[in-house]
């Protein structure tokens, strides 16, 4: 019998992608209605019930990213108590945990960041993630991927050409979830190093080009070293 696999967020963009595009795993989905990542009752009952190998911990605030700078406390409940509240049970159960975090936690200066440079968060969603990453790495039964992904098709009606990133749609993340399972420790994900226009537009070709502007106070460079996750896929 396959090891079976929570999934929290079940509800969210990339469950339902990933409910469609993997179907080599044993997963269970549960949204914040059957598992309130707030409530370690609420938690402790799911893993008593499943009895997982592995949590994946896609549960999160993400957009809009003003809703981080407006409203701190959703943000610390949710991304950074409810992420701690996760890698709690996922230790007194002895689960496997996996955390969702993302390739913001990197300054965004430089590119091509690898998991052991240090991190310097550019905004509060940012922040949020690194504080859930603390947590996550007290527990040595856990991985963290630094993810830089969007949906498919994009979802903007113009990119910017001067930021230089890493993305991938959640379909491509999917099919290769299955090759990180048994990986620990941090991992880079993420695509071709591109700018944001050139990225979308192999998807679209009349997406516009922009500009962003300093005021934004968005990084430039915001690529990441992948040499491990395309030595982990490499192999058979």
């Amino acid at each position: 019998m396959k090891n079976r696999i929570i999934v929290t967020g079940g509800n969210g963009r990339f469950a339902s992608i990933l409910k469609k595009e993997n179907k080599k795993l044993n997963l269970f989905f549960f949204s914040k209605d059957k598992l309130d990542i707030l409530n370690l009752n609420s938690i402790e009952r799911v893993i008593k019930k499943i009895k997982p190998k592995i949590l994946i911990h896609c549960a999160a605030l993400s957009r809009p990213m003003s809703v981080h700078e407006n409203d701190i406390s959703k943000s610390i409940d949710l991304n950074i108590i409810g992420t701690a509240n996760i890698t709690k049970m996922c230790k007194k159960f002895n689960v496997k945990l996996i955390y969702f975090s993302t390739a913001y936690v990197y300054e965004g200066t430089k590119g091509n960041y690898k998991e052991s440079d240090p991190v310097k968060p550019f905004n509060n969603y940012a922040l949020s993630k690194l504080g859930g990453e603390c947590a996550v790495s007290m527990y040595d039964n856990s991985l963290i991927l630094r993810i830089q992904m969007t949906e498919k098709p994009f979802r903007h009606n113009e990119a910017y050409t001067n930021v230089i990133s890493n993305y991938l749609f959640h379909e491509d993340l999917a099919k290769i979830l299955h090759k990180l399972l048994n990986r620990k420790g941090i991992l880079n994900i993420g695509g071709k190093s591109q700018s944001v226009y050139n990225f979308a537009k192999n998807y679209d070709k009349k997406i516009k080009k922009i500009l962003i502007k300093k005021q934004h106070k968005t990084p430039l460079k915001q690529t990441m070293n992948l040499s491990k996750l395309k030595k982990i896929l490499s192999k058979k």
